[in-house]
């Protein structure tokens, strides 16, 4: 009886910890990303995302910053034009697991260990890249 409640414990925990990260899947291609704002609305991000440089698209303005992944499933992003000394700040984003055509991600300032946020990202699709 002994045995199989540790068979039991075992296994109810080796399947929590089995979460899926097919996260090269999910390093280049577009992505939806949705939030809510502190007012209560659902705020909607676009953005294209290749292997050095990722694109959003936010209430009508376009942003710009470099990619540069440091494990398959983590990357750091920096603004190519930032306007202000927040925006100097580097952002590291990691890919926590990975479904169909989701993924959930962790970011934070670089070296901000307390004030860690969560989202998730739809995929809508692949990019095509061509070296012409």
């Amino acid at each position: 009886m002994t045995l199989r409640i540790g068979f039991i414990v075992f296994f109810a925990f080796y399947s929590c910890s089995n979460t899926e990260r097919n996260c090269k899947k999910f390093q280049t291609g577009s992505f939806e990303f949705s939030s809510i704002s502190s007012s209560g609305d659902t705020l909607k991000t676009f953005f294209t995302r290749t292997n050095k440089i990722e694109v959003d698209y936010f209430n009508n303005k376009v942003d710009s910053s470099y990619v540069n992944w440091v494990s398959e499933c983590e990357c750091i992003l920096k603004k190519v034009n930032p306007k202000n000394l927040a925006e100097e700040k580097s952002i590291q984003m990691k890919i926590l697991s990975t479904s169909e055509n989701q993924y959930v991600f962790e970011y934070s300032f670089v070296g901000d260990i307390e004030n860690k946020n969560r989202g998730r990202a739809k995929k809508l699709s692949d990019l095509i890249i061509t070296n012409k």
